[in-house]
């Protein structure tokens, strides 16, 4: 046994570390100190590693910047717009994506241009905005102003060619359409030329593009009919053909009687009898300009010579009356198969067919005993006629025109 109390292992760390000195509490108590921090390296203190430390910083602060002004960006360009009330913007062809977006902010369509540009090009649609007219919806964001601009859906505009205009008439009307472009062709078309038909386009589109379509649709219309008409028809060719269609054209509005008017101008034309048309006349008198409303059709019109006054010639006139469409084109080439020479106004707006003079002649003392009765309830009613020193000329449908009859 070691009785040596210094011999064993806890007198050695007791000699090695000195005598034990006692504390006292506070002593005890109170914290000793760390272990010192190394000295810093010289390759710590160089330049060139506090100027990449700085770099560092700067990288991180910019990304940092850049993701928070792409998440605000895109915020930006998704939500709502300020125009509370939409509108129509027009771009035009070959416009930059800065004046666009220039343009839309000047109309406050939106918020920021920037923001506008940017996001555009972020989704990769700087080449692909098309030129047209936009409506912009109320409250549209950057991001729908966009996409309506990639899709093309341009505003629509409409122009109407009723049947039964002259190519004077409705010319007018292509020249008073604003929305249209350019001057109006040099050339008049020939008459019965256009065809009848409602035409859409986008603000820009020219006039002569217009004139040019109206040219071309009808040209195809009258070759199509005119290829799938009756045999031996008395026509001899397909300019005679649009001439009769723009006269039956005139003479009446109803669709269920065309092929039946149609009818009769064939069967008088292949009996060599006069066509007796009225528009005829009125065509003779003013040309393309048209009658003016009130003024009718007086008996002594019926004997002026004009190459177009049906009572005065044998045959068709020199040229189509009007422009006529698609209806009245299938009732000269397909007539109904009737013996009919004969038809005049029932007072309803329509007519009243016969194949032989007597019965056409009871239809037409029926019709002027209705004008009567209508005469004379108007006098009754107070109406009066000032002015006129010549008789109107017997009504032969509801436009004033005396038809067929003879």
């Amino acid at each position: 046994m070691n009785t040596n109390p210094g011999g064993g292992e806890l007198g050695q760390q007791q000699a090695a570390s000195g005598p034990i000195v006692p504390k006292t509490a506070a002593e005890a108590l109170r914290p000793e100190a760390g272990t010192p921090p190394p000295k810093r390296s010289r390759a710590s203190r160089s330049q060139v590693v506090v100027f990449m430390n700085f770099v560092i910083s700067m990288v991180m602060l910019m990304v940092l910047a850049a993701g928070a002004a792409l998440y605000f960006g895109k915020q930006a360009f998704n939500e709502p717009g300020p125009s509370a009330a939409g509108d129509t913007f027009l771009v035009k062809p070959n416009t930059p994506v800065q004046d666009i977006a220039e343009q839309l902010e000047r109309r406050e369509l939106i918020s920021d241009a920037r923001i506008f540009r940017l996001g555009v090009r972020a989704y990769g649609n700087d080449s692909v905005l098309k030129p047209g007219e936009y409506e912009i919806k109320p409250r549209a964001s950057m991001r729908d102003i966009m996409e309506l601009l990639k899709s093309g859906k341009s505003v629509m505009y409409s122009l109407t060619i009723p049947e039964g205009l002259t190519v004077e008439q409705a010319l007018q009307r292509v020249a008073q359409e604003d929305t249209l472009s350019g001057d109006m062709p040099q050339t008049v078309p020939p008459e019965g030329s256009l065809a009848t038909d409602t035409l859409r386009f986008t603000r820009g589109y020219s006039r002569q593009q217009i004139v040019d379509k109206l040219l071309a649709d009808q040209k195809k219309l009258v070759e199509e009919v005119w290829q799938r008409r009756a045999p031996d028809l008395p026509l001899a060719n397909i300019d005679d053909f649009v001439t009769l269609a723009s006269i039956v054209e005139k003479e009446t509005g109803k669709g269920d009687e065309r092929s039946r008017v149609a009818a009769v101008f064939l069967n008088r034309l292949a009996k060599g009898m006069r066509l007796q048309s009225d528009p005829t006349i009125i065509y003779g008198l003013f040309g393309g300009k048209g009658k003016p409303a009130d003024r009718p059709i007086y008996q002594s019109d019926i004997d002026k010579q004009t190459p177009y006054n049906t009572y005065l010639i044998n045959g068709l006139p020199p040229t189509p009356i009007a422009n006529p469409g698609r209806a009245a084109l299938e009732a000269v080439a397909n007539p109904s198969k009737t013996d009919d020479l004969y038809f005049v106004a029932d007072g309803t707006g329509g007519h009243v067919f016969a194949s032989t003079l007597e019965e056409h002649n009871q239809n037409v003392a029926r019709y002027r005993a209705l004008q009567k009765k209508q005469a004379d309830d108007a006098a009754k009613a107070g109406a009066k006629v000032e002015g006129q020193t010549d008789a109107p000329a017997d009504s032969g449908d509801a436009d004033g025109d005396a038809g067929a009859a003879q």
